[in-house]
């Protein structure tokens, strides 16, 4: 165990050094916060104050990133910007999951997706203490090389097919990006970065969540996300400063949600505002500090560089 945690310290060092060589300024924000994000594939946790304002109790949710609040610091005029959060998601748990973990969220002004994502590759490169090459796929070109399909085009028989092929479980799932979350997950991911950083960017505009729109194809998303040995480890934007557009997405979220017969959650009002005031041009991007760890120690599971993981807490 105390080798794991020097690994760690040691990585937190390596992070807040490489920022502090760009001039990026650490931040904290709250964990708690009386509104959450509407995201149905992010489950919050919730708890409840009772005392002094609130008497008679007020829910609150744990943080499932700092993102929310960290945009309000942007739209205040922060400037660059980044934060080492710990993070909590209900019903994640596995090889790599915890319901609690640590998250490295930060936003550069001016930047786009694509810069951001040298940056990215410059600070993962810098904590693996390696110099991996770095490649960068469109998610359509993926779908069409392992696959054989385009995945915004092919029609729900070819996925049907494909998935009847390959022998997954496809039980409840009644919409595209459903599916081709099965098989991004299940087909394409394990092939990411084997020796190398790979970039996949322009998702479909469905996946946007916080990104705007490609601006020469609003069928994409100005989204990526980072793999190395077939671990996701991060995921950016160019972001969405559109405060109208972000409702219309919180609120077709909390409709998914009532499909789906998940509870709908409260929109983070203050956001919006902010939005509305002026949130800067920026990229931002989460990475996953404990999967980074975890593959610079070659460990198997995320528990293995936990302090005290889920079983143990």
């Amino acid at each position: 165990m105390i080798a794991r945690l020097r690994a760690r310290a040691d990585l937190l060092r390596r992070v807040r050094s490489f920022f502090d060589a760009r001039q990026v300024m650490e931040v904290c924000t709250p964990v708690l916060s009386r509104a959450a994000g509407t995201d149905p594939s992010i489950e919050p946790l919730r708890t409840r104050y009772t005392g002094p304002e609130h008497p008679s109790g007020l829910d609150l949710y744990l943080q499932t990133s700092p993102e929310f609040p960290m945009k309000r610091l942007l739209a205040r005029g922060s400037g660059c910007i980044y934060q080492i959060a710990q993070v909590f998601r209900n019903g994640e748990y596995g090889a790599r999951h915890n319901p609690e973990f640590t998250l490295l969220e930060w936003y550069r002004v001016g930047f786009d997706h694509h810069r951001l994502m040298e940056e990215v590759a410059q600070l993962v490169n810098a904590c693996l203490e390696t110099s991996l090459p770095v490649e960068k796929c469109r998610y359509v070109d993926l779908f069409r090389e392992h696959l054989g399909w385009h995945p915004l085009e092919a029609g729900f028989h070819v996925l049907q097919e494909t998935a009847a092929r390959l022998g997954l479980d496809v039980e409840g799932l009644d919409d595209r990006d459903g599916w081709l979350d099965l098989f991004m997950s299940l087909v394409i991911e394990p092939r990411l970065g084997q020796g190398c950083l790979t970039f996949v960017y322009d998702y479909p505009a469905s996946q946007a969540s916080l990104a705007r729109l490609n601006p020469g194809d609003p069928a994409l998303a100005s989204r990526f996300e980072l793999y190395h040995q077939g671990v996701e480890l991060a995921n950016g934007f160019h972001e969405l400063t559109d405060a109208g557009e972000q409702r219309r997405r919180f609120e077709a979220e909390n409709a998914q949600r009532r499909k789906n017969g998940q509870p709908e959650l409260p929109m983070d009002e203050n956001l919006l505002a902010a939005l509305e005031q002026g949130l800067p041009d920026c990229a931002g991007v989460a990475l996953g500090l404990d999967r980074l760890l975890m593959l610079k120690l070659k460990a198997s599971r995320l528990e293995d560089v936990l302090s005290f993981s889920l079983k143990n807490a």
